[in-house]
């Protein structure tokens, strides 16, 4: 599924809790997941951990249906297909 990142999110932290995590899934990572390269992961509020690429906490749409969707991009002028 296509990945997104969103405009609000600074400092490696995400700024998408609650309402917004509904729409915007966070791509969490496992317990005994390991950084690695620009791979990195941050702490959510809840204490839960989410990948993050070059710094940018990475997001999936809820309203992307198959592998290849990318009807996120642009949605708010906010949020944005990652890029490597």
């Amino acid at each position: 599924m296509t990945l997104y990142t969103f405009d609000k999110d600074a400092g490696g932290k995400s700024a998408c809790n609650g309402p917004c995590a509904a729409n915007w899934p966070p791509l969490m990572a496992g317990g005994d997941a390991k950084a690695s390269g620009d791979w990195t992961i941050v702490t959510r509020d809840d204490g839960g951990k989410q990948w993050a690429y070059k710094g940018k906490p990475l997001y999936l749409w809820a309203k992307d249906q198959k592998p290849g969707d990318k009807t996120g991009d642009g949605v708010n002028n906010i949020w944005h297909i990652a890029k490597q």
